[in-house]
Formats: C-alpha cells, sequence, structure tokens
C-alpha cells in the first residue's frame, strides 16, 4: 500500500505544492467537488478539492459519508474560508463504501444516547475522538507518573479465589456445566470439580496482591480491569471498569494523601499539556450545552476552569468527623433539601454530600479522612477510639467537583492481632487469607495505598456527564453488546 501522510501532519505544514497520498473516511461531500476528510489522527478535517468534470460520475456517487477512500494530489493553500490547506486531488479510490442509506452517522448533531446504541462507530465522531484521545493520554500519564517515581508495575490476577471488599457482588468464573452441575452431598455446587478446584470469580480489585508486592518491591502500582456485580443502573457505576492502585510500604496515611494529590495533579496537567485541541472542543461543547440550561442550573466553571482549579488548588483535608459537623448545619440539610438527610455521625456520606463539601462550602478538592470503622473495609488501619469511644479507621477518599468520590484508600492495618481480630468481627475466614496475613507475620511494616477508578477520571477531565461514553463499550446490567 502506498505510503500515506497523516492528516494531522498537512495541517498543520508549511512545505506546500508537492504531491501527497492521503487516506481518510468522508465525513461530507459538498456540490460534487468538496470533500473533508479525516483519519483519525486529529480532529480537523482536510479539505479534498475534486475536479468533477473530469471524475466518472460512478465514481462520484460513491464518494459519500462513512467512506473509506485513497486520494493522491497537490498540496496547496487554500483560498476558501474554514481551512488553511487542501489537497487538489489527481486521482480518487473507494477502498470501502459505505450505503448512504443505511450509515447511521449523517453528518448532524447526534445524542449521545442513540450513539451508545452504536458504539462500535461513535469513535468517528468529533465528541468520541476527543474523549478516546484524552483516555489514551491519560493512560500513557499514569504509567508516566510511576515510572518517574520508581514504582514497579504489577499484574495482578483478574480470576481470583478473593474478595477484596467483602462485597459478595461479584462474577463466578466457572468451566461447569449448568444443566449437569455436580453437587456435594449437601446439595451445594461441588466447585472441586470445576476447572480451579474451588470457586472463583473476577476481580474487583488487585489491591491485597499489591500489598504483598509492596513488601517486597517498596512502591508498587496496579492498573488494570475490574468487575462489580453491582445492579447499579446509573450514570456513575459500570461492571467492567479499569483501576490504578498503587501500594507503598513504609507509607502512613498522610504520604497516601500526599501521593494522591500529586498523581491527580500530574494528570490533569498532562491532560491540559497535551490534548488542547480535544479539552478544546469539548469546552466548547459543554459551554453550548449549558446554554440550554436554566440559569440556577449552569455550571459555575467551565470545563477548562475546572481542571486548572483543581490544578491551582491545595486539597483541602478535613476529617469525616469534621465534614458531619459541617453538614449537618449546611442549610441544605436544615431545609432538607438533601435526598438523604444528615442526622448524626456515623452515616455513610452520599455523593450529594461529598459535593457540597467539595462545590459549595470548601471551593476546592477535598481529601476526608478518619471514617467510621463499621462503614470501612477490613484491612484499613485503626484508630486509636476518640474521646467518645467512637472506633475510626486510617481511611481517606478524595472528592471533586461534579464527580463527588474520585479515590478511596487508606493506610493498611499491619498489625497482625488487630487485622485478625476485624476479619473475625466481618466473619471473613482466615485461612482463606493465610497468604495475605503472611505479609503480617513475615516482616510487616505500614503500608498504604488507594484505588482510583480510571473512568471517573476520565468524566472528570471530559467533562462527560455519563461514563458509559468514557468507555469504548461499556458493560452494565443487561448489557454486555459488542
Amino acid at each position: 500500500m502506498i505510503k500515506r501522510e497523516k492528516i494531522k501532519s498537512l495541517l498543520n505544514t508549511t512545505d506546500f505544492n508537492r504531491e501527497v497520498s492521503v487516506m481518510g473516511w468522508v465525513k461530507t461531500f459538498r456540490n460534487n467537488q468538496f470533500i473533508a476528510l479525516n483519519d483519525g489522527s486529529c480532529m480537523g478535517n482536510l479539505q479534498i478539492v475534486v475536479d468533477f468534470n473530469n471524475t466518472a460520475e460512478e465514481l462520484l456517487k460513491r464518494i459519500t459519508t462513512g467512506a473509506a477512500i485513497a486520494i493522491k494530489g497537490q498540496l496547496v493553500e487554500s483560498l476558501g474560508k474554514g481551512q488553511r490547506v487542501e489537497v487538489k486531488a489527481t486521482s480518487v479510490e473507494i477502498l470501502g463504501d459505505s450505503d448512504p442509506e443505511k450509515f447511521p452517522l449523517q453528518p448532524k448533531k447526534h445524542s449521545l444516547e442513540f450513539l451508545r446504541e452504536i458504539a462500535h462507530l461513535r469513535f468517528r465522531t468529533n465528541t468520541f475522538n476527543a474523549v478516546f484521545k484524552i483516555r489514551h493520554a491519560l493512560a500513557f500519564a499514569v504509567h508516566q507518573f510511576y515510572n518517574e517515581r520508581g514504582f514497579v508495575y504489577m499484574h495482578t490476577p483478574v480470576i481470583t479465589a478473593s474478595d477484596a471488599e467483602g462485597a459478595g457482588e461479584m462474577f463466578r468464573v466457572t468451566t461447569l456445566d449448568f444443566d449437569q452441575t455436580p453437587r456435594t452431598e449437601d446439595g451445594k455446587v461441588d466447585f472441586s470439580e470445576d476447572f480451579f478446584g474451588r470457586a472463583t470469580n473476577l476481580t474487583v480489585s488487585g489491591q491485597l496482591e499489591g500489598e504483598l508486592a509492596a513488601m517486597a518491591f517498596g512502591e508498587i502500582y496496579t492498573f488494570g480491569p475490574t468487575f462489580r456485580a453491582e445492579n447499579s443502573n446509573t450514570t456513575r457505576h459500570l461492571a467492567e471498569f479499569w483501576m490504578i492502585e498503587p501500594e507503598v510500604a513504609f507509607a502512613d496515611l498522610e504520604d497516601n494523601m500526599q501521593l494522591a494529590e500529586d498523581m491527580m495533579k500530574y494528570l490533569i496537567s498532562y491532560a491540559r499539556e497535551h490534548c488542547r485541541e480535544e479539552l478544546e472542543f469539548l469546552n466548547n461543547r459543554l459551554l453550548e450545552e449549558e446554554k440550554n440550561k436554566p440559569q440556577q442550573e449552569r455550571s459555575e466553571l467551565s470545563l477548562l476552569e475546572k481542571l486548572d482549579f483543581c490544578v491551582n488548588n491545595d486539597f483541602q483535608r478535613l476529617t469525616y468527623t469534621e465534614a458531619i459537623a459541617i453538614l449537618k448545619s449546611s442549610k441544605p440539610n436544615q431545609k432538607k433539601q438533601f435526598k438523604y438527610i444528615i442526622n448524626e455521625w456515623g452515616a455513610d456520606l452520599q455523593s450529594e454530600h461529598e459535593r457540597y463539601l467539595v462545590e459549595k462550602h470548601f471551593k476546592k478538592p477535598v481529601i476526608l479522612t478518619d471514617y467510621p470503622a463499621d462503614i470501612k473495609s477490613f484491612y484499613m488501619r485503626q484508630n486509636e477510639p476518640d474521646s467518645e469511644g467512637r472506633r475510626t479507621v486510617a481511611a481517606m477518599d478524595v472528592l471533586f467537583p461534579g464527580i463527588g468520590e474520585m479515590i478511596g484508600g487508606s493506610q493498611r492495618e499491619e498489625r497482625m492481632d488487630r487485622l485478625t481480630q476485624r476479619m473475625d468481627e466481618l466473619n471473613i475466614p482466615q485461612e482463606e487469607l493465610w497468604w495475605y496475613l503472611d505479609t503480617r507475620r513475615f516482616g510487616t511494616a505500614p503500608h498504604s495505598g488507594f484505588g482510583l477508578g480510571f473512568e471517573r477520571l476520565i468524566l472528570f477531565v471530559t467533562g462527560m456527564t455519563n461514563i458509559r461514553d468514557v468507555i469504548a463499550f461499556p458493560r452494565f446490567p443487561k448489557n454486555a453488546e459488542f
């Protein structure tokens, strides 16, 4: 195949009056003369000028929206409005036809709901070109951030026999025949005859295995797919998503908070620097959407202002107890405007409470610490009871505007007696996690870590409002299409 030049480089070139070869997909074809061509290398289109008087009519009919074509021609400075360069075509070859009667992406505005139904084609729109270019950039930046700091990248298992969160809402992995499932004497499924010889699931987190590695390498991170079988049909939940989970030995909660803040600022700054065109497009898209909303529902900050707001402000740090006091006395709580009214210490904070703290009270990102032990996982380090005898753990949540919880983490419980006591309280069998407890038996040390849902990060950076629009093929209840 002839070596092609990418449209991105041609749109920025100053080397004119030369022959070029380009390939791409037709966005529009006007007046049998002007093709807007895109090859995915950037959001911009290259204008191709066709000599329709000397081009076969049969060929012109095949230049339709969505068709893949190859062009040879002369690259010249454009005299028309809206573009700086154009190609005067000397040959046009159809690589792949696109039936205009059936191709669902016509040159008009489509709703995001409609585009979700054709997720295999939505990459070709400007919005999703921008979203997935930003996703790529942020994935690269995650690895760069940790590599620069000497962390070791660990691939933790996707298939696991443990439940790191104690949630129980997991997808089972099995090769057993559902029609002839082997049973034990008491009628339960006999997993000893299954592929792994025991019950296994898709992982909800790589954290426990990450802790094992941190006890050898000092600083590690995981970045891989995780699965939750929650029946949540919301704009913020997926059944399959990607998680970034660092684990650091010899680190306390303070170190953990600093790492999380440094990482978030680094990633957002990277996107601001390397995805300017995409962010400008998404910023303008959101500004147009805002015009159709009532004044009181419009965002105080534009997308770009929101990103800068998070980079330029130190994150506010406060305890759960302090947050509860603020929320109890807040106007929305006293006027019963919250859906979930805060009446007492021990309440599990909802997204509306987290967003109030970030967007209304402090007007900056917030890190909440020291949550009640009863609403947190078994592996979090137990604090000494407070003056009222209330038990808390050294947990932290990082809260962001428009999202609520972005990161959840903690200092891990390194003390064997405290950890096993907590496992007993929650009926977590010690024998199943013997390998995890070995890290406390042999050279235990203070250590900390957190989890960042990658799609939540993309949601924030792109300004999209539905998490199903920031992952290529979303998995959610009753949907595993594509």
